[in-house]
């Protein structure tokens, strides 16, 4: 129940408005000047204060000012007998939400605060969520609360005031860009480049030109000097995007350059220092890479110095409300809606969606509701998710059982034990919080962790 403030010295005034909005449902209470009116908001907080202009001791104007020292989240009315276009500018400069002269109809009245009510409950609604993502959600651009992104979180903060090389892997679209500029951006070197290059987007022809540059002549079309984007980097930050899909004849250049921090351009004779960190990214296991010699393991070694792991969104779901509500705020005002919310059961369907695109996709799914949506809240009928994903029973409906048949308590046992460690790393290691995930007491759950002998 919203409450307001009346502050007029005119009594049958105050008594009119008192009865009016009290029949709306509202918390009225009134002050026969600014000074009573001051004092009551020392006390309570209102969330909208209708004040006469024109008052003894103290005028609206001046009120309004001393007001924003004690209760600046609530929202105010001016009225006035004693109406011109000056007193309502300044009004209005002095931060009222509106202005209304007193021979104004009840029924106006009531729209009018009903509407600035609403406004402000956006507003507020908003200044909280904002609040609680700065306080512990947000870093550098990213939003996480689960242990998991803590931890990415921390590791970005210890590693950045150092050169040391990182590697961040991570599925497609959970934001390993995100967390090479995190690194960039809270380091010293803030102020130098960044130099992002996606060894899968640039044919392997130009690639090495494009990272070492080349010298005038070396091959046709060579008509000047070139600079490459190794050099632009010096003394930043170098970011290999898909680091996996960089050609063998490369990945020595690039260890070269790793290990001597120098490098020749294309046709050149002389070595170029190069002193910058150097943060590779890929969706790929690269130690699968280096045991099927597709990638270099002394270059590998080189560039993990210190592993970052990006976790899928699956994987933190108590992320998606926030994400989801951040998301909503941005593309509600880059279209111009009013779209603050989604409704219950919508939500439900995205914590139960198991995001195969990750952030990504779940960006993509918000941006397309608010296009679509009409009301002020964004409805399950327009979350288009994906429904060809497979589901637990058809993934088990796959299964075959082999001609010599096996041990099916042995891999009953595999299952459950994979199924509790996961409940484990969801929960941070709490057993309460494991349990009731599963669905077992904490008794069954001690009982199946000695048996399978998980620690």
């Amino acid at each position: 129940m919203a409450r307001i403030l009346i502050v007029d010295d005119d009594k049958g005034i105050r008594e009119i408005l008192e009865i009016a909005l009290s029949q709306e449902g509202y918390d009225v209470v009134s002050a026969p000047d600014g000074m009573k009116a001051l004092a009551r908001c020392r006390n309570t907080r209102f969330d909208l204060i209708i004040t006469d202009l024109k008052m003894p001791k103290m005028d609206g104007i001046e009120f309004m000012k001393a007001l924003k020292e004690i209760s600046p989240e609530s929202l105010i009315i001016l009225m006035t007998a004693y109406a011109s276009k000056e007193s309502a500018l300044q009004a209005m400069h002095e931060g009222a939400y509106d202005y209304l002269e007193k021979t104004f109809d009840i029924d106006h009245l009531k729209t009018l605060v009903r509407d600035a009510l609403k406004k402000r409950g956006i507003k507020k609604g908003d200044l909280e969520f904002l609040n609680e993502i700065k306080e512990s959600a947000s870093f550098m651009g990213m939003i996480g609360k689960s242990r998991n992104m803590q931890k990415v979180f921390e590791t970005i903060r210890k590693v950045s005031s150092t050169m040391t090389h990182v590697m961040i892997s991570g599925e497609s679209g959970t934001g390993k860009e995100l967390v090479a500029r995190a690194v960039h951006d809270s380091s010293p070197q803030v102020n130098r480049p960044f130099v992002a290059i996606n060894c899968g987007g640039i044919p392997e022809n130009l690639l090495e030109s494009e990272l070492f540059g080349y010298m005038k002549g070396s091959f046709t079309g060579a008509h000047a000097d070139k600079p490459g984007l190794f050099e632009v980097g010096h003394r930043g930050t170098i970011f290999l995007d898909e680091i996996a899909e960089l050609p063998p004849m490369l990945q020595v250049k690039l260890l070269r350059a790793v290990q001597q921090k120098s490098f020749r351009r294309i046709g050149g004779t002389e070595d170029i220092k190069i002193d910058a960190r150097i943060i590779s990214a890929t969706n790929k296991n690269l130690l699968e890479g280096v045991k099927n010699n597709t990638f270099r393991e002394d270059l590998y070694y080189r560039l993990n110095v210190v592993p970052i792991n990006v976790p899928p969104l699956r994987e933190r779901q108590e992320d998606i409300p926030l994400i989801t509500k951040f998301l909503i705020q941005k593309y509600s005002k880059a279209f111009g809606k009013e779209i603050r919310n989604i409704s219950p059961y919508a939500m439900e369907l995205l914590m139960t969606y198991p995001f195969p695109g990750n952030v990504r996709e779940l960006e993509n799914i918000i941006e397309r509701s608010i296009a679509m949506e009409s009301s002020n809240i964004i409805l399950p009928e327009n979350l288009i998710l994906n429904s060809d994903l497979p589901t637990a029973e058809h993934t088990f409906s796959q299964l075959d059982i082999p001609d010599k048949g096996f041990d099916l308590n042995h891999e009953l046992e595999k299952l459950e034990k994979v199924l509790i460690e996961k409940a484990l790393q969801k929960t941070g290691g709490s057993r309460k919080k494991t349990a009731d995930l599963l669905g077992v007491t904490i008794d069954s759950l001690h009982y199946r962790m000695d048996k399978l002998n998980i620690h």
